[in-house]
């Protein structure tokens, strides 16, 4: 996502129009628009005050990803009595078939065993309840994932 739409998305977030954003910059409606539009480029003392008016640090405005900060408060605002109804496997499976279908080519009581027996020694050692012992363990797959696809690209 480019600077510009990254401002207009960060205003539209906030419910402002432009002109309440120039005004309370000190600067013209056609100023904003010129910003979201790429035709010019704010100076940082303008860009600083954006990202404290949309309530933001200046690195999420500059980066403001839209689909990320949605998904982020949707998480935020999902109950637990939610994510038990949700089918995690069929949904994910829609953009990851293998999860579909790995249940008859893996052999799932060997893996779950190990697993287990993981999940069992992080909570005796650092005495995790159950669900903090399986996010642990998930993180930390998901870091060894993402260092086996830095050392593939490299």
């Amino acid at each position: 996502m480019n600077l510009g739409n990254s401002l207009f998305h960060a205003r539209k977030k906030c419910g402002l129009s432009q002109e309440v954003v120039a005004e309370k910059l000190g600067v013209s409606r056609q100023t904003v628009s010129k910003w979201e539009t790429n035709e010019t480029t704010p100076d940082i003392r303008q860009s600083k005050k954006m990202a404290v008016l949309y309530n933001i640090s200046l690195d999420e405005l500059i980066d403001f990803d839209i689909d990320i900060k949605e998904i982020q408060e949707i998480i935020e605002k999902t109950s637990e009595a939610t994510e038990e109804k949700v089918d995690w496997t069929s949904a994910w499976g829609k953009k990851y078939p293998i999860l579909l279908s790995y249940q008859s080519k893996v052999n799932i009581p060997y893996y779950a065993h190990g697993l287990s027996q993981m999940l069992d020694e992080m909570q005796r050692e650092y005495q995790f309840n159950d669900l903090d012992a399986m996010l642990v363990l998930k993180d930390i797959l998901g870091q060894v994932w993402k260092n086996r696809k830095h050392k593939v690209k490299r």
